[in-house]
């Protein structure tokens, strides 16, 4: 006689822990007042917006850290029941968002330390560059900042937030339950 190994047991919850959907929605949150002072900032005069989305992105940056310790250490829920390479797609696209997630705040703070400058911190404090000033250095972290790591993010994005459609209301196996 095999096991269940997807069973749902006290140790396989049906739904992820409340940190993890704080972190899941903390998350996306953030991205999305980032993006709005980076859009901002290019519709005005001055500095403010720009040290907004600079200070926000250093958040998301935190922000991720602990979302990856949180999740990390919350019991992963019993799996959704899909074809196996439908899962594969999932991890593997999970992983892509997490990896972008980190590295559009990185490339953000490198740019901004090879063109020189420290990012000012919601006017509390600065953290200073620690870089040696190399314009070619930040514009070339620029164009992967905003040519490849945001449109690869938006796609990735995207994706998830179809996929999760999909299950919820063509599936109909209530995944988003999982996360709200």
């Amino acid at each position: 006689m095999s096991v269940n190994t997807n069973a749902v047991t006290p140790l396989r919850p049906t739904m992820w822990s409340r940190a993890v959907k704080l972190f899941h929605w903390g998350s996306a949150l953030l991205l999305v007042i980032t993006w709005a002072m980076i859009t901002l900032h290019q519709n005005s005069d001055g500095n403010t917006f720009i040290d907004l989305h600079r200070s926000f992105g250093l958040s998301l940056l935190l922000w991720m850290i602990f979302r990856v310790i949180a999740r990390v250490i919350s019991p992963t829920p019993a799996p959704v029941v899909m074809p196996k390479w439908q899962t594969a797609l999932s991890h593997i696209s999970h992983l892509v968002l997490y990896v972008l997630l980190f590295a559009m705040p990185l490339s953000g703070i490198l740019m901004t330390w090879y063109g020189g400058r420290g990012i000012e911190v919601f006017g509390l404090f600065d953290l200073p560059s620690i870089l040696t000033t190399d314009r070619s250095q930040a514009r070339f972290i620029n164009e992967l900042h905003t040519d490849v790591f945001w449109p690869a993010l938006l796609a990735f994005t995207a994706l998830h937030i179809l996929a999760a459609l999909q299950h919820q209301f063509i599936k109909k196996d209530n995944i988003l339950a999982r996360i709200k």
